[in-house]
């Protein structure tokens, strides 16, 4: 036994009260000390603004963002009580509740139906870790103040006499220092979170205003959101311009079949398959899922289901499941439900079990309707589900085949390829260079481990005006599609793809210019879903090398090298280089300026707009050469140079 072992005795007991132990372990209430946690505080104010809205007793809500990190957050709500709470004599409800955890008016449903809150710490935490609050309740006609300053009341209740143009309650408060170190409020973080809770609420108003943007940022400054339509609205602007597989959205809010609360939602499929499932609880995300997802989920999947037997094109050999439906949709779901159950004080996933229930059967029969009343949407829509199936069991196939040895895999690629080192495709990059002798720089120049060098002789075929019979046959294209290891058309299989990002490299002139277009095209049109997902970049070579007392600038084209010139460079004796292609240019030279990650600059491929970019593409590539003919006699005059 240990005898000078330390004591351990009633003594060493600690007792945190109050707010206490909110301060010392702000983890176990908010989820951390970082800048989520940070916007966290304002989203538990405005839950309960919403809260008020929901239960139809407000429509306007204010948020305020101020200088020095301090936010207000304003309702015309009933206002918090402030006559004396029954258990604490000497302090008013709205002291308990600021300073008290557990306390609250929705722990039963008599002043809420549904409410976003339910372990009464929300608001009583925003105090704990504020370095100062001030609330204001406009209530009765009369104006009451109290101010709090790291969770304790700096003095009583304050009642400021009577006013006639204000209701509800407002909520003024500073985040600690001491708890959040430098992370301060991003106004645009904040003015999405207000967005969302006005699509999420119909019937609510919200003013949104940012002190610290610039005054003549009319856009930036003040906004006001109301969306009649909920959802559907969100949705729309979500989606914006992409090509969509049905003409109509999938929405609609009514109260549960069965239960007590009600749902809204509304779904769309998009084109480019970006999956995305935004879900709500009383307005709280939840967004790792929960119940009331798997009910939306159950009840989609079995109506259509259903209506693919009925319509004879679903096979008994195909199974389509939930993720072969929702796993190209863009989805938001919003329930309101009494006595929510949520996994964590940050509420992220809902678990009442009778949710599942209520949503699948209040969401069933709107789906079959939607389906029969649309036909054409509906058959689109089994198509590209089936089609998502039969994919999956074909990958599924595969994978149950014996893999190939990396000796049989590496005997199937392009002799003239340089692959690398990892055959795992994550943060690997294939470089498509043009000829043999800018392939031997890179070849030098490039990171064995991660870069792959690819080199094509001469430009390749332009599969826009080409036969199917003529590309199958171009062995530059036979090379890269089997270095890509992808497939293309409707074998294309994005998990099969060796490379993460796909770099054409070619020179910094015309002809680099049109094998660049060329190879873009066939991208674009063989295999879209790499332009889709963002594997595709142009790499962008030097064009000159400007030295100065010993001192050198490599630019990428003539205006960056005028600026250079008429600034940094003025009036100095300078050297200019101009570099005819990469394969002249020395190994370490191309390294450093086009494809060392530290130092390079690349230009993702992006499709902003489906119709034009397939406008263009039958326009300038297609088979119809009085088309390119237009094009060129009507932008002729904005030629500014010719390299010829």
């Amino acid at each position: 036994m240990n005898t000078s072992a330390p004591s351990y005795t009633a003594k060493d007991i600690e007792v945190l009260e109050g707010l206490e132990p909110v301060r010392l372990r702000p983890g176990m209430y908010i989820g951390g000390t970082d800048s989520t946690a940070l916007h966290h505080l304002v989203a538990e104010v405005l839950d309960n603004s919403m809260d008020e809205a929901v239960a139809g007793h407000a429509d306007k809500i204010w948020v305020t963002l101020h200088d020095k990190n301090t936010i207000t957050i304003r309702d015309n709500g009933r206002g918090i009580p402030v006559d004396p709470h029954p258990k604490y004599k000497n302090k008013s409800a709205l002291e308990v509740i600021l300073t008290t955890l557990h306390s609250g008016g929705k722990f039963s449903n008599k002043a809420y139906s549904t409410s976003g809150g339910l372990h009464g710490v929300g608001v009583s935490v925003v105090n704990a870790l504020s370095e100062s609050m001030v609330v204001e309740v406009a209530r009765d006609g009369e104006l009451y103040k109290q101010s709090f300053s790291k969770g304790a009341a700096e003095g009583p209740l304050e009642h400021k006499g009577p006013i006639t143009n204000r209701k509800g309650t407002q909520v003024t408060f500073t985040p600690d220092a001491e708890i959040f170190g430098e992370f301060k409020f991003i106004p645009s973080r904040l003015f999405k979170l207000v967005r969302s809770k006005a699509y999420l609420y119909r019937g609510v108003t919200i003013q949104w205003k940012d002190e610290t943007a610039p005054e003549d940022s009319a856009e930036e400054r003040e906004a006001t959101f109301h969306f009649p339509n909920g959802l559907e609205d969100f949705l729309r602007a979500e989606l914006g311009d992409r090509m969509m597989l049905t003409d109509e959205l999938f929405g609609g809010s009514t109260e549960f079949v069965g239960g007590t609360g009600r749902v809204e939602w509304a779904v769309g499929w998009p084109l480019d398959e970006e999956e995305q499932f935004s879900s709500y609880c009383n307005t709280i995300p939840t967004p790792n899922g929960g119940t009331h997802e798997n009910g939306f989920r159950g009840a989609l999947l079995k109506s259509l289901r259903s209506y693919g037997e009925m319509r004879g094109t679903l096979k008994k050999n195909i199974t389509i499941t939930s993720d072969d439906l929702f796993g190209c949709a863009n989805v938001v779901l919003s329930v309101f439900i009494p006595h929510p159950q949520f996994q964590g004080q940050t509420k992220e996933k809902l678990t009442n079990s009778e949710t599942t229930r209520w949503v699948e059967n209040t969401i069933r029969d709107p789906f079959d309707l939607w389906l029969t009343g649309s036909p054409e949407s509906a058959d689109a829509l089994l198509e590209k589900v089936i089609e998502r199936a039969e994919e999956r069991q074909r990958r599924k196939k595969a994978q149950e085949v014996k893999r190939k040895t990396a000796t049989t895999r590496r005997a199937r690629l392009p002799g003239k390829l340089a692959d690398c080192a990892d055959k795992d495709a994550n943060d690997t990059e294939i470089f498509i260079v043009e000829g043999d002798s800018a392939g031997g720089s890179a070849k030098q120049a490039r990171d064995r481990k991660k870069q792959a060098i690819l080199p094509l002789r001469g430009k390749i075929l332009n599969v826009a005006s080409a036969t199917k019979d003529k590309m199958g046959a171009n062995q530059e294209i036979k090379d890269l599609i089997q270095a890509l290891g992808c497939g293309i058309g409707k074998q294309f299989d994005r998990d099969s793809l060796r490379y993460e990002r796909i770099i054409i490299m070619t020179d910094a002139d015309v002809d680099g210019a049109h094998i660049a277009t060329l190879l873009l095209t066939f991208f674009y049109q063989e295999m879209p879903q790499l332009i889709q997902k963002g594997h595709v970049y142009l790499a962008l070579p030097p064009l000159y090398k400007i030295s100065a007392g010993g001192e050198s600038i490599y630019v990428q084209d003539d205006n960056e090298k005028d600026k250079l010139l008429d600034g940094k460079f003025k009036n100095r004796k300078v050297e200019i280089s101009r570099f005819k292609g990469l394969g002249e240019m020395p190994a370490s030279q191309l390294k450093t300026t086009t494809m060392d990650p530290k130092n390079r600059k690349l230009l993702q491929i992006k499709i902003d707009s489906v119709a034009e970019a397939e406008n263009t593409v039958r326009r300038l590539m297609g088979k119809k050469p009085e088309e390119r003919l237009l094009f060129i006699r009507s932008h002729a005059r904005e030629a500014q140079e010719l390299d010829i």
